[in-house]
């Protein structure tokens, strides 16, 4: 009897700490801070943030925080103004990624903020409600500044949206969470040079994350921030969810699956029925993206070298959920209908292009567009002002890649020449799009509302080594109506008061000067603020600057003529 109750002791113990072993210690997910109304403050810096639970901390960059950037809610329009201030110790851009505005304002490789530098572009919101996002774009640096945590959600407020029963309390049951992963030294730094896959699954800055949500309907609004990797994401239960939103806004009803595929830049909104779980219980969002077909990023076999990763071809968990109480007056239906959208159809486009994706040979040829690498001044497609396109991208190479084009939302019409095989998930407005291993796939798009020969918009692979390698192409939007006088001019303009403080006012001495960009820069020569397209006639807060003899330099945009002027900050 005694040897029984010995027996019986020690088996206890023993699962018991089995079940200690395989006991999960989770970390609560960090909420990005917001940011609502027209006027938005942006510090980029470079910081250190307890990304590994113990040791030395990591070195990141961020805005306004310790890692990654604050949620910025737009109301569609309205005018928005960013002021974007550069602390880094290198040159960066920001792109706003998914808005539809002017290229000048873009934050593509051609915006260039110095460090110490305020830029401050503005556009007026044309986009639909929507998750959109922000982040470095500068070229052959967007890897290093991307992994070190620079970037942030836009999300876009509509008034079809808000008259919908969605849920939309921000970090309560609309979530927004950010995944991408990265490798770690000895010292717990990033590992960024000649590295494809991170080791470890960070959602939203977090390792081994939790939340807890309500017992109803929640909202996901899921952005993949990876350098390459894809996920084919689930649930732990297999229970099926509902896509109601792609990255340029609502489907027009929401779309049943158990499994959905997000590739690098795609954003997708999720509703996620709790209301039918117990309070207590928990599930997990996980990636099953073992066993997935060639050529899917993060498919590779490989645990070590520049493609392995201790993820790779494995299913892995990127959220635990667990489940809390209900809120007051909580949403426990799936809607039926979303929105109508009026979706360009192919029959629409008036002209059509094709892109090769080409280069990626073995040992070290870069991936290229149509065999040529990139580079700042050659401009690869003029597209006239509200032209309807259909563009096709093939890739008979040897990976997937997940393609972006700035400025306009589109819709695929056909994979490998055929429309049913476009993927419901990604029935809606698009702005990035898969293209796997020997296919191709197409879309249609209108480039409307903005016209400018000097700044182009780009087009590239989402993939961050993949564009720094020079993997993307730029394209400009020409205006064929209108007439442009390309003869250089000079032409004075005089500046108020002089002496100032505060306020700088321009006075044009010729009329048809249409003032394109205005740059400051300080007595050595150092930018020290840039203003796209500026509301002269509101005039130049300079109220940051420190005293001094600077200089204002303005480009005229028909002639590109460029004129300067010195004037003193008391």
């Amino acid at each position: 009897m005694k040897n029984k109750i010995y027996f019986l002791i020690i088996v206890s113990l023993f699962f018991l700490n089995q079940n200690n072993i395989f006991t999960q210690t989770y970390n609560n997910l960090w909420i990005p801070d917001t940011i609502s109304g027209t006027q938005f403050n942006l510090n980029i810096r470079d910081t250190f943030a307890q990304i590994v639970s113990s040791g030395n901390q990591t070195i990141t960059g961020a805005i306004n925080g310790k890692y990654w950037g604050p949620t910025l809610f737009f109301n569609r329009g309205e005018e928005v103004h960013l002021n974007v201030r550069n602390y880094l110790n290198d040159s960066t851009t920001i792109h706003w990624h998914g808005m539809h505005l002017p290229a000048v304002m873009d934050g593509g490789p051609h915006q260039v903020i110095p460090p110490g530098t305020i830029w401050q572009p503005y556009w007026k919101v044309n986009n639909s409600a929507g998750t959109y996002w922000y982040h470095p774009h500068l070229h052959e640096m967007t890897l290093e500044h991307v992994s070190k945590g620079i970037g942030g959600f836009i999300i876009v407020r509509d008034t079809i949206e808000s008259k919908l029963n969605l849920p939309r309390t921000y970090g309560v049951d609309d979530i927004p969470l950010v995944f991408t992963s990265r490798k770690f030294d000895a010292n717990n730094q990033f590992v960024v040079q000649n590295v494809a896959y991170g080791d470890y699954l960070l959602t939203n800055g977090v390792m081994n994350s939790q939340v807890t949500l309500p017992k109803q309907v929640v909202r996901l609004r899921i952005l993949n921030a990876e350098i390459e990797r894809g996920y084919n994401l689930g649930f732990s239960d297999n229970r099926t969810f509902y896509i109601i939103g792609n990255d340029g806004g609502l489907l027009d009803a929401p779309v049943a699956v158990t499994r959905v595929k997000l590739m690098v830049g795609e954003r997708i909104e999720i509703l996620l029925d709790l209301s039918k779980d117990n309070t207590g219980t928990s599930i997990d969002l996980k990636a099953y993206n073992s066993g997935q077909t060639f050529g899917f990023p993060g498919g590779e076999p490989a645990t070590s070298g520049q493609f392995g990763s201790l993820l790779n071809n494995k299913d892995f968990g990127v959220l635990h959920i667990n489940v809390g109480s209900s809120l007051p007056n909580s949403i426990n239906q799936i809607p039926a209908k979303l929105v109508t959208n009026d979706y360009l159809k192919e029959s629409d486009a008036t002209s059509t292009t094709t892109v090769n994706i080409t280069g990626g040979q073995p040992p070290s040829t870069p991936f290229t567009l149509d065999n040529t690498p990139f580079t700042l001044n050659k401009i690869n497609k003029t597209i006239n002002f509200n032209e309807v396109q259909k563009w096709t991208i093939a890739n008979n190479n040897v990976f997937g890649h997940s393609f972006h084009i700035h400025d306009v939302q589109f819709k695929i019409v056909a994979r490998n020449g055929k429309s049913a095989s476009v993927g419901s998930h990604e029935s809606g407005w698009k702005d990035v799009m898969f293209v796997p291993l020997g296919e191709n796939v197409s879309f249609v798009a209108k480039f409307a509302d903005y016209a400018d020969e000097i700044h182009p918009f780009m087009y590239h692979c989402h993939f961050a080594n993949h564009e720094d390698g020079g993997m993307m192409g730029q394209f400009i939007v020409k205006n064929p109506t209108s007439v442009e006088d390309n003869k250089s001019i000079n032409f004075d303009f005089s500046i108020y008061p002089n002496p100032t403080e505060n306020k700088l006012y321009v006075n044009l001495s010729n009329n048809d000067i249409e003032i394109y960009y205005v740059t400051l820069s300080n007595s050595k020569g150092k930018t020290v603020m840039m203003l796209p397209q500026p509301e002269i006639q509101k005039g130049i807060d300079i109220s940051n600057l420190t005293a001094g003899a600077y200089f204002i330099q303005i480009i005229d945009k028909k002639t590109k003529s460029i004129s300067t002027q010195q004037f003193i900050k008391k």
